[in-house]
C-alpha cells in the first residue's frame, strides 16, 4: 500500500481541523486539493477513510490511517531533531490524562519533559477508564489508564499505584454520620461525583453495604473544585491521598470510612514506536509518578 507522505499529512490535517476546508487553511491549499487526496488515498486502501460530516468522522480503516500519519509525523520530527536539519519540535505531542493526575503530580513531570526534550503537549483530559479510546483511534499517541491490557500497536507499563480515601468536612461528617457510615445514612447523605462516568464513590458504597444504595449527588466536573465542594459541605467523596493528604491533617477533612481505601493502578500506554522524544517523556512520566505516589504505594502495600 503506498500512501504518499503528503497525502498523510493532509489526512492528519482533516481530524485536527475537523474538515476538508479547515485543513486546506492550514496547509495553504485548495479544498479540492485536499478532497482529492482523500480519494486518492481511499482508491489505494480500498475503503472509505472518512464520514464527510461537520466534524468529520473517522471509519475503522481511518483510524488504521491516522495511526500511521500520526507515527510518521513523529519519526520525521525525531529525524529533523537528530539531523540538527532545521527547527525541530513542531509536532505537538496528544496525550489523554485523568483530571486527579492532572491536578496532583502530571503537571510538574510534563514541565519536566518539555524541558529536557523541547516538546510541545496536548493534553486531553479524560477518565482513567475511558482514555484508550482516543489511543485506540489513534487521537494520541500516549495515555494514562487504568486498561492494563494495550491497545494494538502500544505497549502498557504498570507505573504506580494511585489511592483514594472517602472524605468529608468534619460538620458535614457529624451531621450525616453520626453513629457511622451506615446504609442508612449513605442513602440520604448527598454524594459528589466528578461526572457520570465516575465511579469511585459507587464502589466505595457497595464495599461498604454489599448493596445499591442511590444517594441524592452533585456533579463537579473539575479535580481542584470537586476537592473544594467536599470541604465546603457539598457532599462526600472519594479523593487521591494526594489531594486529601493536608486537609485531612490540618481538619478541614475528615475520613469517613477508615480502611476502605479504592486502589487505583495506573499504566502509562504509548505506540509501540521508537522516538527519541517519546521514550524520553515516558521515562520521565515513570520516574516522577514513583516519586509522587512511591510512598502511598508502599503504605498501602503493608496495610
Amino acid at each position: 500500500m503506498d500512501l504518499p507522505v503528503e497525502h498523510l499529512a493532509t489526512f492528519a490535517a482533516i481530524v485536527d481541523e475537523g474538515s476538508f476546508e479547515g485543513a486546506a487553511r492550514r496547509l495553504h491549499i485548495t479544498p479540492s486539493a485536499v478532497s482529492q487526496r482523500v480519494k486518492a488515498m481511499e482508491q489505494r486502501v480500498g475503503s472509505v477513510l472518512l464520514q464527510r460530516t461537520r466534524p468529520v468522522l473517522l471509519t475503522a480503516a481511518g483510524t488504521t490511517v491516522l495511526r500511521v500519519a500520526r507515527q510518521l509525523d513523529r519519526i520525521v520530527d525525531d529525524a529533523t531533531r537528530e539531523l540538527g536539519s532545521g527547527p525541530s519540535g513542531g509536532t505537538v505531542i496528544p496525550i489523554v490524562v485523568n483530571a486527579d493526575s492532572l491536578a496532583t503530580w502530571f503537571i510538574p513531570a510534563l514541565a519536566r519533559a518539555s524541558r529536557e526534550t523541547s516538546a510541545h503537549f496536548e493534553v486531553i483530559r479524560a477518565d482513567e477508564t475511558l482514555s484508550t479510546e482516543q489511543l485506540r483511534r489513534g487521537e494520541v499517541m500516549a495515555a494514562l489508564t487504568a486498561t492494563r491490557e494495550p491497545v494494538p500497536g502500544c505497549t502498557s507499563t504498570r507505573i504506580v499505584t494511585d489511592r483514594y480515601r472517602a472524605v468529608a468536612a468534619p460538620e458535614f461528617a457529624a451531621r450525616h454520620f453520626p453513629v457511622g457510615v451506615t446504609p442508612d445514612a449513605l442513602r440520604l447523605a448527598p454524594m459528589i461525583e466528578f461526572d457520570r462516568q465516575d465511579a469511585f464513590q459507587r464502589r466505595f458504597i457497595r464495599r461498604i453495604t454489599q448493596t445499591e444504595v442511590d444517594p441524592p449527588r452533585h456533579y463537579i466536573p473539575s479535580s481542584a473544585e470537586f476537592a473544594l465542594a467536599i470541604e465546603l459541605g457539598m457532599g462526600w467523596g472519594m479523593l487521591p491521598e494526594l489531594q486529601c493528604r493536608t486537609p485531612l491533617s490540618d481538619g478541614r477533612l475528615v475520613e469517613i470510612g477508615p480502611g476502605s481505601t479504592i486502589a487505583l493502578p495506573l499504566y502509562w500506554q504509548r505506540w509501540n514506536l521508537h522516538s527519541a522524544v517519546l521514550d524520553r517523556l515516558s521515562e520521565i512520566v515513570t520516574e516522577e509518578a514513583r516519586a509522587a505516589l512511591g510512598s502511598i504505594e508502599s503504605k498501602g502495600a503493608r496495610a
